[in-house]
Parts: C-alpha cells; sequence; structure tokens
C-alpha cells in the first residue's frame, strides 16, 4: 500500500513538472512571437535614389522616410536615423520601399561606376603631388584650381609685342573631384643653383572633376599654357574670383621703378 502511494506521488509529481514545462515553453512562444510583432522605427526610401545621390539632396527632395514596421521584418543593418551617412552618396541604386542600410551608401569614389552630375561632365587632370595637396584630395572632395601662365606676351594695338611676365590667379573657384587615378611616376629636369641640371623622379595622379562646358574650357587652356595647381576646400573656405596677383605684388619694393 505504501509503495503504491509511493508511486501516486511520483506519478503526481511527474505530471506537474510536465505541466509546468509545457507552459514555459507556451509562454515562450507567446513571448517571442510578440516580441517578433513589436514595431519598430526605421528608415525607407519613397522613391528611387540613385547611384551617386548624396543623402542630403535625397532628404531635401522626400525621398527618405521614417516607417514603422515588424521587428520580424527589420533588414539587418537597417538605419532608423541618417546622422551616420549624412556626408555620404548612395553606392547603388535605393528603390522605394526599401530599408536604408549603411553598407549601401558611401563616398563617390566606393560607387560602382563614375557618376556625373547631370548638369556636368567628367574632365581629367594629370598632376604631381604638390599639384594636388600632396595626396591629400580624395573623390567627394571640392577644390579650387590656380593657373601660373608661362611667357604670355600681348599684342598692342600698334602691332608691337609685349611680355606680360608671369602672375597666378584663379580659374575655377569650386569643382567637386569625382575620382582619382593610379599614381605613375615620370622624370622630370630641374636646375641646379650653379647652372646645372639634374633629373628627378615626380608622382603623378589622374583626378578626374565634375565641370560645366564652360569650366573644361577654361580648365583645358589653363592645363595646355600654364601650370596649375589645386587647392583642397572645406564647406566653410572662402573663394573668390579676383585679378590675381603678379610678381610685382608680392615684392611692389623691388619693382616700384620698373614700368610695363
Amino acid at each position: 500500500m505504501a509503495r503504491r502511494s509511493v508511486l501516486l506521488l511520483v506519478a503526481a509529481l511527474i505530471a506537474i513538472a510536465g505541466t509546468a514545462m509545457i507552459v514555459l515553453y507556451v509562454q515562450g512562444i507567446d513571448a517571442r512571437a510578440t516580441k517578433d510583432q513589436e514595431l519598430v522605427e526605421v528608415l525607407v526610401a519613397t522613391e528611387t535614389i540613385d547611384t551617386g545621390e548624396s543623402v542630403a539632396d535625397a532628404q531635401e527632395a522626400g525621398k527618405i522616410e521614417k516607417s514603422e514596421v515588424r521587428r520580424a521584418d527589420v533588414v539587418d543593418g537597417s538605419l532608423s536615423s541618417t546622422s551616420s551617412i549624412s556626408d555620404l552618396v548612395a553606392i547603388g541604386t535605393i528603390y522605394p520601399g526599401e530599408q536604408l542600410i549603411a553598407r549601401k551608401f558611401g563616398s563617390l569614389g566606393d560607387t560602382q561606376s563614375l557618376v556625373i552630375p547631370d548638369d556636368k561632365m567628367a574632365m581629367s587632370v594629370e598632376l604631381t603631388d604638390f599639384e594636388r595637396v600632396a595626396g591629400f584630395v580624395n573623390p567627394g572632395n571640392e577644390v579650387a584650381i590656380f593657373a601660373t601662365p608661362q611667357d604670355l606676351t600681348a599684342i598692342l594695338p600698334e602691332g608691337k609685342e609685349q611680355k606680360l611676365g608671369d602672375y597666378t590667379r584663379i580659374v575655377l573657384t569650386r569643382v567637386p573631384v569625382l575620382g582619382v587615378g593610379t599614381t605613375s611616376v615620370t622624370s622630370r629636369t630641374t636646375k641646379t643653383e650653379d647652372g646645372g641640371q639634374v633629373a628627378e623622379e615626380v608622382a603623378r595622379t589622374i583626378l578626374t572633376l565634375a565641370v560645366t562646358q564652360e569650366e573644361a574650357e577654361r580648365l583645358i587652356q589653363a592645363d595646355r599654357n600654364s601650370d596649375i595647381t589645386f587647392a583642397l576646400l572645406t564647406d566653410d573656405s572662402k573663394v573668390s574670383d579676383n585679378p590675381g596677383v603678379r610678381p610685382g605684388d608680392l615684392f611692389p619694393e623691388l619693382f616700384r621703378d620698373i614700368r610695363p
């Protein structure tokens, strides 16, 4: 009799434990299901964002908005804010309804192909490291371009020629850099202080810029007939078109008795 009571007690305990485990399992399923149904805020494209289009331009055009989706539908890496990508561009086409993820944004140099703004054209210029700010210019940067013409001659009304002398002035005040090509090494011969000549190796890199037709014409002329130099700009850099600087402007005391 006692043995039978013990068996009944053990069976009851097993039944209670089994029931508790089933209850806990069902509660776990309910909790996971509830969590998956929880709404989460993410950024979604409302219109097509083209390759190379900046986040700022897409936002201004109303192509990005916040939307609530089920947690189960959240794409890995999706964004709820543009703060981490505010200075970047789309490196591939993003379609309406698509959640925004960080890995789909980068600099202009990360895009799958050369991205040229609709109203401009791409133009490449080969420069030394000195002329391109010691290699600090990268895709997405903006630059100002200066030219120093050499041996320019003006034809006076009476038909005589007059040397204009060297001078430096700005050619283009602000243009975006689309790409930076591979660097090659070329030789350049320079004069020494004693009048001799020495050959030195110079690194040259091709920079590709986005320019209008008029800017391209000015840049081609500067590249063919002048020494050109790039200046790296920030958003706050102040650049303006002015008459430029001649040697006499640097050392007026040496040129005050010289008349053109």
